[in-house]
């Protein structure tokens, strides 16, 4: 089953839960606000990712701006419960299936979780 990690504020969040229903495929919605990340999340995030944190991490979200915090010298742990106490720091949404992986809603990008 595919997880989407979204927020309520993200247009490209709601678009890809209304292309998931649209096209029936089922999917398990964590909305990264109201429900912490646990760390299991998070590892699986990483896991995922192909060009480390650039792939998942808003560079231009709000926090990291007015913090000046430098993602690239934390440690893993660092990072880990600097994401859990920001979530918002995360690009959405984020969709993950066994064997796929896709940051952002993409109305090509998104077809390859249609179901064989």
């Amino acid at each position: 089953m595919v997880k989407i990690y979204t927020s309520p504020g993200s247009q490209s969040s709601r678009k890809a839960i209304n292309w998931f229903k649209e096209n029936n495929i089922p999917y398990n919605e964590k909305n990264i606000v109201s429900t912490p990340l646990d760390d299991s999340d998070i590892l699986e995030i990483f896991k995922r990712s192909e060009n480390g944190t650039e792939d998942f991490i808003s560079t231009r979200s709000k926090v990291i701006n007015e913090t000046k915090v430098d993602i690239d010298s934390m440690s893993l742990n660092e990072l880990m419960h600097f994401i859990k106490d920001n979530p918002t720091v995360l690009k959405r949404p984020i969709m993950i299936d066994d064997r796929r992986f896709q940051v952002g809603y993409n109305a090509e990008e998104i077809r390859s979780f249609i179901p064989r």
